[in-house]
């Protein structure tokens, strides 16, 4: 077990989130995975469904390796937890372009999707746990900024992967030197992270930013260990809540670039690669906006009220798009953007959702855990919108005749979540145990008044 480097007198905790942001910026690449979709398949003889293997894979063993790596991420610490995703990550891609460059597709998938994920895992939760701590008073806010780098990494990675395609070409030679700059590059960004980290030497109160109340109440409210919580019906709840909003996003941004030029395809505009490589750029923009913007207003309206949002607005947006989508490009685009920033928001809300349920002392671990439902909607979102474009072409359709049926799947689904999230109440006291000592009892008078419409952001007050 190693020692978590712990934050000197007089430390700023605004030195948190750049560390954050530098691992989460660089892991965020996963959502430019599409930009490589169309050279892997042209080179390789891939179909649609079989380069998206690498990105489904990645995605499972993100949420596996949280789930069974975040209490080893809460008793070590971020640092560990950063230098091991920062292995991960960077070998994922030296491994996939040693594939790329022997043409052996199963060496991409097991770089990137199996090696690389791993890295995402650890890298998504490494510094979620500490950045509550460090801002008990805002944690909407504080994991909203950090978790928005992971939303905004294909922002910089399209264009940028994009760029280098065109420069190395898109035969396997050049995607395997793409991806040998990737991880070397991404190696490099990531130690900043590694070296910038720190955690909190006490709880954060008072004296330490000024925030007053808010900061001494972090340890007031229920306070459930991460093998408690997986036994309340809040948490298979707001996984399912989680896993619906995150298949309904995930299959847009999958095979976004393909998506948009298949709708326009046979218009008098059609989307030009480069415009398409725009548009996921687009969609990382809004992604990355949403997990700071929604995260932050839940910390003012509550996080069941802003996951009303996510998932009602959700499905209305998949609606228009399916009913008029292919009528106009504004509309499309608009309509794809709300989705994507609701799918960031979900994102970076669902952390201060937990620490609301199930107080802050294992929220690290029950974070982790959370996190298979994103493993599961990483198979589902691609494979549903895949496997029914794959299927409609087959059966002689084109253009947005690949999607229809997908887009009204990802509507339902959005609707089972928003069923879901009503179910939502706080923990029942009987769950309500950690061993004694463990989580300091906070002063009497240190209780924070909630905010406006926040209660206890889990909504009625009767317990489940």
């Amino acid at each position: 077990m190693t020692t978590p480097p712990l934050a000197p007198p007089g430390w700023s905790r605004w030195l948190v989130p750049p560390a954050a942001l530098s691992v989460h910026l660089s892991i965020g690449q996963a959502y430019a995975w599409s930009v490589f979709k169309p050279p892997l398949e042209s080179a390789l003889g891939l179909s649609g469904t079989q380069s998206a293997l690498p990105f489904q894979l990645g995605i499972v063993m993100l949420g596996l390796s949280a789930a069974f790596g975040g209490t080893l991420v809460e008793r070590n610490g971020p640092r560990w937890a950063m230098t091991v995703a920062l292995c991960c990550f960077s070998s994922g891609f030296l491994l996939a372009a040693l594939g790329a460059a022997t043409e052996q597709y199963w060496l991409i998938v097991l770089g990137y999707g199996f090696v690389g994920g791993i890295g995402l895992g650890i890298g998504y939760i490494s510094p979620v746990s500490t950045l509550i701590k460090w801002f008990p008073d805002r944690p909407g806010m504080a994991t909203g900024i950090a978790i928005m780098g992971f939303g905004g990494g294909a922002l910089i990675a399209s264009p940028w992967s994009s760029q280098m395609l065109e420069s190395f070409g898109t035969d396997n030679s050049g995607i395997a030197l793409a991806f040998l700059v990737h991880g070397v590059t991404y190696a490099v960004f990531m130690t900043l992270g590694v070296l910038l980290v720190r955690v909190p030497a006490q709880a954060v109160g008072a004296g330490a930013a000024g925030e007053g109340d808010g900061a001494r109440a972090a340890s007031a409210g229920p306070q459930v260990s991460a093998r408690q919580a997986i036994r309340t019906p809040q948490f298979w709840c707001l996984w399912l809540v989680l896993c619906m909003n995150v298949t309904a996003g995930i299959g847009i941004l999958e095979k976004a670039a393909p998506m948009i030029t298949d709708f326009f395809a046979d218009t008098p505009t059609p989307v030009s690669v480069p415009a398409a490589a725009g548009f996921v750029a687009l969609l990382s923009a809004a992604n990355m906006a949403g997990r700071l913007g929604w995260s932050s207003a839940s910390d003012l309206i509550g996080r069941k009220n802003v996951y009303r949002l996510y998932l009602g607005i959700g499905a209305l947006m998949y609606f228009l798009i399916a009913q008029f989508g292919d009528a106009s490009k504004p509309l499309f685009i608009g309509c794809a953007l709300v989705i994507l920033s609701f799918y960031g928001g979900g994102f970076a809300t669902v952390p201060a959702y937990l620490k609301d349920l199930f107080g802050t002392y294992q929220v690290g671990a029950i974070h982790g855990r959370l996190l298979t439902a994103w493993s599961t909607a990483g198979v589902l979102g691609p494979l549903i919108v895949n496997w029914v474009a794959d299927s409609q072409e087959s059966a002689g359709k084109s253009g947005p005749g690949l999607y229809g049926l997908s887009l009204t799947i990802m509507i339902g689904l959005l609707l089972l979540g928003f069923a879901a999230n009503e179910l939502i109440r706080p923990v029942h006291p009987r769950h309500h145990h950690v061993p004694a000592g463990t989580v300091p009892a906070p002063a009497a008078d240190s209780a924070a008044a909630p905010a406006p419409g926040k209660e206890a952001d889990a909504a009625p007050r009767n317990p489940a």
